[in-house]
């Protein structure tokens, strides 16, 4: 996990559709991945997911690299290209993704973003990232709509999501992980798991081991 994208080796699962915020990339690491994207069946060596993007993972134990990446430092072609070039070596997609350029941001939405991302247990208002970035809660509204085609507050639940889950695989139950990153409790970050990804965290997480890039 970096701090911008993530990478997931290992084997596929099932999944309900559901969209995230995050572009997605999977890689087989044998013949090819099928998945439904936007209620269209897809196969492929490498395919692409856009940022809320409804899809669902078809196929199980399909030996599998998953990139998740995202929307506000990358450009969905340039991550294709970086897959495309580097296959399932994993190694050289960490290198090139360290190395890929990110996108230039409006500065008042860098300060947004980089406040968002120091996030804790506490709340986060629309107005206090707006004071921050020296805008009006209107202007960081259509600024994040524009750019992302989504809200302050679903930025800030991925943002949530992303820590309780880094928590998690750091070897702190869910009950923790939940609330440490500002969850009423385990039930509401499950079903954000769910939503976001169309798994139970429950049953997924215990599978998996962290690596940290950065």
């Amino acid at each position: 996990m970096g701090s911008d994208y993530c990478l997931v080796n290992g084997q596929t699962g099932h999944t309900q559709p559901h969209a995230h915020y995050a572009h997605q990339v999977l890689i087989a690491r044998e013949g090819k991945v099928q998945a439904m994207i936007q209620g269209q069946i897809q196969h492929g060596a490498v395919l692409l997911v856009e940022s809320n993007q409804q899809h669902a993972i078809l196929e199980s134990e399909q030996p599998t690299i998953t990139l998740f990446a995202e929307p506000l430092a990358f450009d969905l072609e340039a991550l294709r290209h970086v897959c495309l070039q580097c296959g399932p070596d994993l190694e050289r997609l960490i290198e090139s993704m360290r190395g890929l350029k990110r996108r230039r941001l409006d500065p008042r939405l860098g300060k947004a973003l980089e406040r968002i991302r120091e996030l804790d247990d506490e709340a986060l208002p629309a107005g206090i990232l707006a004071r921050e970035a020296a805008i009006s809660i209107s202007q960081l509204e259509r600024l994040f709509s524009g750019t992302l085609g989504l809200s302050v507050c679903r930025l800030v639940l991925w943002q949530r999501l992303r820590h309780a889950l880094l928590l998690a695989l750091s070897g702190y139950n869910l009950t923790t992980a939940a609330s440490a990153a500002g969850f009423s409790d385990s039930a509401h970050l499950s079903r954000s798991v769910r939503r976001q990804f169309g798994i139970r965290s429950d049953l997924s997480l215990r599978h998996l081991k962290l690596r940290v890039l950065d």
